[in-house]
């Protein structure tokens, strides 16, 4: 069953199980050694954690209102040290959702970013009671995002924090969801978006075609939905997603496919709002797929590992976030992690 190993170089799978990243070294014993949950060593690497690394790193400089920075700069103005992008980054690292703190930061972006009218989540505050006393702050009330400023890439991102944290049965979650599903678009040729909210104020995501990153980042979403808790409306949503994607070779623009941009290619994390082809590869085989429309992508993948059997961190967002997360250009255990992970499930 271990044939996938002989896409790489050399294994690195003792590298990913050091102790000085705890979560790789928990996701390795997961995903890759296929241990359950319930293993002592699984167990203990969960609860390092909570308590080395990046996360008590994050955690430490969170405002005791559950938020990071001024409170009403979660989004825009607090890229990417703002609350909604903390809470990217400490579901990404595996962190525990009932921890107090994150429960916390999770309320606040409940609070202060959802529009109770449609369940989306918005970039802005709702302006009727954000005023400079109200934003100091911020202890709790229900004030809501701002109907007209909902960002469907925003609460793609938040709807898959959210689940990851604990909060899939929670139904605000599912509202975000759904609005998810009710607003996507899978344009595929020239053409103009319609008129009406939400779709006008933002071209840029609602423009000409479908703005790729709003479907990766749902599907992110919908992929954290376990196949038992998912609605035929998710199944429909994830064969959409995932045949538009295909349909662009992953990492192509148009059709007949044609290269797309070339930061498609270079491999980050946390990617944030961005995405890139590893990523794609990742939600498709985890998804099941094994179409080979994916192997162009998947061959440029294979080729970026070093003689080590590591791959390297090209893209990151480095020197704006609350701390650093490994360096640009050296090898990076994650990018490594989540390239076996595609190996595993492709040619497991």
């Amino acid at each position: 069953m271990d044939n996938w190993k002989s896409y790489l170089n050399a294994d690195p799978t003792e590298w990913l199980l050091e102790e000085d990243n705890p979560s790789v070294r928990y996701f390795t014993l997961l995903d890759i050694l296929d241990k359950p949950g319930t293993d002592s060593e699984v167990l203990e690497a969960r609860e390092q954690i909570m308590q080395k690394g990046m996360v008590p790193k994050i955690l430490a400089k969170q405002e005791p209102g559950g938020y990071w920075g001024i409170p009403e700069n979660f989004y825009v103005r607090g890229k990417y040290k703002g609350t909604s992008w903390q809470l990217i980054i400490l579901a990404e690292l595996g962190a525990d959702g009932n921890d107090k703190r994150i429960r916390n930061a999770c309320e606040f972006m409940f609070e202060n970013s959802q529009d109770p009218q449609s369940g989306a989540f918005s970039y802005i505050r709702n302006k009727k009671v954000s005023n400079s006393k109200s934003s100091k702050k911020m202890k709790g009330k229900h004030v809501g995002g701002d109907h007209e400023g909902v960002l469907p890439c925003l609460t793609a991102n938040m709807a898959w924090s959210l689940i990851r944290l604990g909060y899939l049965n929670d139904e605000r979650v599912q509202k975000a969801l759904a609005w998810l599903i009710k607003y996507q678009r899978f344009d595929d040729k020239p053409g103009k978006a319609p008129h009406e909210w939400p779709y006008k104020r933002w071209k840029r995501c609602y423009g000409e075609r479908t703005c790729h990153s709003i479907i990766v980042k749902s599907l992110k979403a919908f992929a954290e939905v376990p196949e038992n808790k998912r609605t035929p409306e998710i199944e429909d949503y994830i064969v959409k997603g995932a045949e538009h994607m295909l349909n662009h070779h992953i990492h192509k623009r148009s059709q007949p496919p044609i290269v797309g941009s070339f930061k498609w290619l270079q491999f980050g994390f946390p990617l944030m709002w961005n995405i890139d082809a590893l990523e794609v590869l990742g939600l498709l085989t985890r998804l099941g797929y094994k179409d080979e429309r994916m192997n162009e992508s998947l061959n440029i993948m294979i080729s970026k590992q070093n003689g080590e059997g590591k791959w390297i961190l090209e893209n990151t967002f480095n020197g704006r976030f609350q701390a650093s997360i490994e360096r640009k250009g050296k090898p990076s255990k994650w990018i490594t992690l989540n390239s076996m992970k595609v190996l595993k499930q492709r040619y497991s």
